[in-house]
């Protein structure tokens, strides 16, 4: 599974639950395979990728994220299903 996001793209995102969630922005920082995460090859099965991003807006300390795209085309965050949209 290809990723369709590149390092300096700003994106926004909401976490899926019952209880509505304020829509969040971030830019991403970098996209890893699972071999770049030190995953053995038996990931695969089970993720397509990580994006690395940070949370905007920024502060004095960035506020690091780390999504994996599964390899049933969900995004997660924390263990949490997000949805994402890609902005210009």
């Amino acid at each position: 599974m290809q990723s369709e996001i590149k390092i300096g793209q700003r994106f926004k995102f909401n976490i899926l639950s019952d209880k509505p969630a304020e829509e969040r922005h971030a830019v991403v920082t970098q996209v890893l395979s699972n071999s770049e995460q030190a995953l053995g090859p038996e990931a695969d099965f089970y993720l397509a990728y990580w994006v690395e991003a940070h949370e905007l807006p920024e502060t004095e300390v960035p506020t690091t994220l780390v999504f994996e795209r599964a390899n049933d085309g969900n995004v997660y965050l924390d263990g949490s299903l997000v949805s994402i949209t890609l902005l210009k």
